[in-house]
């Protein structure tokens, strides 16, 4: 059990929850749940969360020592792009789930987070990785880890703020026109395919920025800026503005589907990731190069057609563009 002694600042406002949570480094879920479990006390006695905060009051907190996660250590080999105290970031193989579910508890990056020699802090009161952001399974690239409470909150924190600077690569069917843009729509459940998303007039709104970085015969490798993070955003935004991903077995068609020659996945890669530091505000960058098997067909690409392939810079397009996209609407009844 550790002990915390948190002073209420004269400057303090607002709920109680939310400055314990703020001070302690803990989600604020989890410090709702210590307060409702008595563990923290204000002279003694237990506070309620949605107190109102008292200047000068002084708090005592008890933090349970955190409980193993009941989940399988698994050797499966991982690829750390950073490390240190407070978070790992990972260059996540395509194929790898994240996170365990119902029926597929095993062979996923937190099974072999576990089987790392690291030590967690604790997420949530359970000793585990704090997982803070997700990648299609079959998504490869950057993936953030939070090692502890603190880092995970910070982490979210930037997450929803929008702190986070997260860059993809993706090789789509046909030429973008435009050199730069921005897709904004709002993205929700598919009413006709309940296992897909699309851009829906009722959904969360949602925004990706794109450039292009390579034409192709055929076909246009994107960089993309995840403005906001929506289930498969990406895949639907690029599907909706006719530019599907290449490989994408869920949203493409044709042959957007199959994809180029040689190509056996989805062509969607998790490029590069600017963040803080939850321990001192400094930058993190990091950068993971796209892997041999998706490098290989844009050389195969490039040989294809050497000669009569530009880059940017030598192809003709509009500059910039914003994009609106048509909601798919539901069927009549």
């Amino acid at each position: 059990m550790r002990r915390l002694t948190i002073t209420v600042p004269e400057t303090a406002e607002g709920r109680i929850d939310r400055l314990v949570a703020d001070e302690s480094g803990l989600s604020r879920s989890y410090v709702q749940k210590l307060i409702t479990e008595g563990h923290v006390t204000a002279a003694g006695n237990p506070i309620k969360a949605n107190q109102t905060v008292v200047p000068g009051d002084v708090l005592e907190m008890e933090i349970p020592d955190p409980v193993p996660l009941e989940l399988t250590p698994e050797a499966i080999p991982l690829s750390v792009v950073y490390e240190d105290d407070d978070l790992l970031i990972i260059d996540k193989a395509s194929g790898l789930v994240v996170h365990p579910a119902p029926g597929h508890q095993g062979g996923t990056l937190v099974n072999a987070l576990l089987a790392r020699d690291t030590e967690y802090g604790g997420i949530a009161g359970v000793q585990r990785p704090g997982i803070v952001h997700r990648l299609d399974r079959d998504t490869s690239g950057l993936l953030m880890v939070a090692k502890d409470d603190k880092a995970q909150a910070s982490l979210m924190s930037q997450l929803k703020d929008r702190d986070v600077k997260k860059t993809y690569l993706a090789l789509v069917q046909g030429s973008v026109v435009a050199t730069s843009g921005r897709i904004e729509a709002p993205i929700g459940r598919d009413p006709h395919h309940r296992t897909r998303m699309a851009v829906v007039p009722n959904g969360r709104p949602a925004v990706t920025g794109y450039r292009v970085r390579e034409r192709l015969a055929g076909w246009t490798l994107l960089e993309l800026d995840l403005i906001t993070g929506r289930t498969h955003q990406i895949r639907v935004h690029l599907m909706a503005i006719g530019h599907p991903v290449a490989g994408d077995p869920l949203y493409g068609t044709g042959t957007s589907k199959k994809g180029p020659e040689g190509l056996e996945r989805l062509f969607l890669h998790s490029w590069r990731i600017e963040l803080h530091s939850p321990t001192d505000n400094h930058i993190i960058n990091a950068t993971a190069p796209l892997p041999p098997e998706l490098e290989s067909v844009l050389e195969r690409l490039r040989s294809q057609e050497a000669g009569q392939v530009g880059t940017v810079g030598g192809i003709g397009g509009s500059s910039e563009t914003t994009q609106s996209v048509e909601p798919v609407q539901k069927r009549p009844a």
